[in-house]
């Protein structure tokens, strides 16, 4: 298969030149791109996720081994979620090449935390298909680098500290409340706002919901901390 002069750059950002270049195609094309003779990406995103989550768990065993496994979950959860994928995605300029159909550039696509991030996970299982676990491993954590040396002893992201903090004082789940929505449908702005049963409340705004409400759970636990 030809590659585009984009994708033989993307190839050299990523660090793996593909002898199955199919696969690379694949792992590129959204859903809004697939027809009866052209996949998408999602069965392999499947696989890339899983492939990430082993090679994460391996590196972060090797860098503390005195960790327990409580002190080790919420480091992984903190390298292998979403926000985590599209970030290193924005690194190589992964958007730059993704297959979307025409409705989906129009909303902004290839800037989208959740494309992206799940367009990573599937390079991850093209590399794995392409050529093996230990050549996925080499980019995996090339691409992640300080990353994971860098993850916090308590790495749970925000959403999750907030729920923990009302279970422990015997209260439901926070609630998340869209408050505003602003800006072109290709780079909406989300106004979020994160409440307690209790009363109490933060509210934070960002270019996306998932942001937005990670955001406002962060404002309201620095609130209740300062309490």
């Amino acid at each position: 298969m030809k590659l585009s002069s984009e994708i033989k750059a993307f190839q050299t950002r990523l660090g793996h030149v593909f002898s199955d270049a199919a696969l690379l195609v694949r792992a590129l094309t959204h859903s809004s791109m697939a027809t009866p003779n052209r996949d998408d990406n999602q069965r392999l995103e499947f696989l890339g996720d899983r492939v990430l989550g082993l090679v994460m768990a391996e590196a972060l065993l090797s860098q503390d081994q005195g960790a327990t496994e409580g002190q080790l979950a919420p480091r992984f959860n903190a390298l292998v979620r979403k926000e985590a994928c599209a970030d290193v995605a924005r690194d190589i300029n992964l958007g730059a090449v993704l297959k979307l159909g025409r409705s989906e550039m129009l909303s902004g696509g290839r800037r989208k935390e959740a494309l992206l991030g799940d367009a990573m996970e599937a390079v991850i299982a093209a590399v794995y298909l392409d050529a093996g676990f230990e050549a996925a491993r080499a980019v995996v954590l090339r691409l992640w680098g300080a990353r994971v040396g860098a993850v916090k002893e308590d790495a749970r992201d925000a959403k999750t500290a907030l729920q923990e903090w009302a279970q422990a004082r015997g209260l439901p789940p926070p609630d998340y409340v869209e408050l505003a929505r602003s800006g072109p449908d290709h780079a909406p702005v989300f106004t979020i706002s994160a409440q307690l049963k209790s009363g109490q409340s933060a509210e934070a705004t960002a270019g996306s919901k998932r942001q937005a409400e990670q955001a406002a759970a962060r404002a309201l636990l620095d609130e209740l901390q300062t309490e």
